[in-house]
């Protein structure tokens, strides 16, 4: 990350944790240091108010708190994370603690063979789980393609669960009573008991993958 950009994400740091209104903000710090989308992007999924960021972090489960529980899983989200860190794409470890793709693959992404791969990731780091769900953006390219694949691998593993392409996915996820594995703030924020999977995975790793950080 360059000296500017730092910059700039220490003084929003500064302003929302003074309490003013983050779109304002951003905008505010984003014209004064001339930044472009990209980097604004930047801005948007890493920095945080340090007392919100700090809260989300306490608020993050453990992998090993999902033992026999039903997990929901972000499809997208968590698959293309870890996509992008198989692939050796940008990562960024965000103010809140969460690792977020910043690849931006969502929007052109097609299911191949380092998405089961990813799954697989998934699968084998809840393998104490008592079911895995995962539900996927519905109008993302070969969703349903990609939830009968997983639904194949959950049976080839002799994992419970399921695979589902639904028109919302954050709703499904939102009344999900147990464990949801996502990176979304929003989702985050709005479920009872959220889990950075991907991020936990990525910080696993050997070597682990490289990691941009705003801090």
């Amino acid at each position: 990350m360059s000296q500017d950009l730092r910059a700039a994400a220490a003084e929003l740091r500064h302003l929302l944790g003074r309490g003013y209104p983050r779109v304002r903000c951003l905008a505010l710090v984003g014209d004064r240091h001339a930044l472009d989308a990209a980097q604004r992007d930047l801005l948007v999924r890493g920095v945080f108010a340090p007392a919100a960021a700090a809260r989300r972090r306490r608020r993050l489960l453990e992998p090993e708190d999902c033992a026999g529980r039903v997990v929901a899983v972000d499809g997208h989200n968590q698959l293309i994370t870890l996509e992008t860190a198989l692939a050796g794409g940008r990562l960024l470890w965000a103010d809140d603690g969460v690792v977020r793709d910043i690849a931006r693959a969502a929007r052109s992404h097609r299911p191949g063979p380092r998405t089961l791969a990813a799954a697989g990731l998934l699968l084998e780091a809840l393998a104490g789980a008592a079911g895995v769900m995962f539900f996927l953006d519905a109008p993302l390219s070969n969703s349903g393609q990609l939830a009968a694949e997983l639904r194949a691998l959950l049976a080839q593993r002799g994992q419970a669960g399921d695979a589902a392409a639904v028109p919302a996915p954050d709703r499904e996820l939102i009344a999900h009573p147990g464990p949801v594995a996502s990176g979304d703030s929003a989702v985050i924020d709005r479920v009872t008991q959220p889990l950075d999977l991907a991020g936990e995975i990525i910080l696993a790793m050997n070597p682990r993958p490289a990691l941009e950080s705003l801090a």
